[in-house]
């Protein structure tokens, strides 16, 4: 029976060891989680104020004009003229290019470099999402970590202690919440626009790709 209680306290030790232990690379970590969430903020806005903004209307309008070129030349022409993103540009002129090929070749290169696209909108996100996740639980556990050393020095009638543990908890809790909280924000505004653009892209690559099956001969 005696044998017992010191296993328990050295087992009850052990974890107390290993959660205060814990303490400095939460804070660090919600620092860094911090300014990273500050930068991404200012990289959204920066986003927003430069995105093209394609509005339904021009995509229809493309789809129509690119049904009646007459030639390949012509459908580059009308993508290279267009006022959608560049990125988009880029992959409808791969496909004009590729000519050459045979259908279901060009059909497995428009789908790589949609993958392509969305594999870099994923990493974009990627950030945020991780932030979203787990921002909240480091704040928690720089909440809980310093509550065991300020309850044990308020048992001991240490207010100045209790005090700075519970200081401590406010502010890891406030940052990791509030961080997770707007790169939540962040992240639904940009999978919107992102969504947006892997349409138009979807809608356009289709069509381009229905009028160089016209040239297969």
């Amino acid at each position: 029976m005696n044998s017992t209680i010191p296993m328990g306290n050295i087992l009850t030790g052990s974890i107390d060891v290993i959660s205060q232990s814990l303490t400095l690379p939460v804070i660090v970590i919600l620092i860094v989680i911090a300014i990273m969430t500050i930068v991404i903020t200012g990289m959204v806005i920066s986003e927003y104020s430069l995105r093209k903004k394609v509005p339904v209307e021009l995509t229809s309008r493309m789809i129509y004009e690119i049904n009646e070129a007459d030639s390949l030349e012509d459908v580059n022409k009308i993508v290279t003229s267009s006022d959608i993103p560049d990125t988009q540009k880029d992959v409808l002129s791969q496909l004009v290019k590729s000519n050459n090929l045979t259908s279901v070749s060009r059909e497995a290169l428009a789908r790589r470099l949609v993958e392509n696209e969305e594999e870099r909108i994923d990493n974009t996100l990627r950030k945020t999402d991780v932030i979203t996740r787990v921002g909240p639980t480091l704040g928690l556990m720089g909440t809980l970590i310093p509550m065991g050393p300020g309850l044990a020095a308020l048992g001991m009638g240490d207010i100045t202690t209790l005090a700075q543990s519970l200081t401590v908890a406010f502010d890891t809790t406030i940052v990791g919440i509030g961080s997770g909280a707007l790169c939540y924000f962040l992240s639904k505004i940009r999978r919107g626009w992102y969504e947006h653009y892997l349409s138009d892209l979807d809608a356009l690559t289709d069509v381009v790709l229905d009028k160089m099956r016209e040239y297969d001969g």
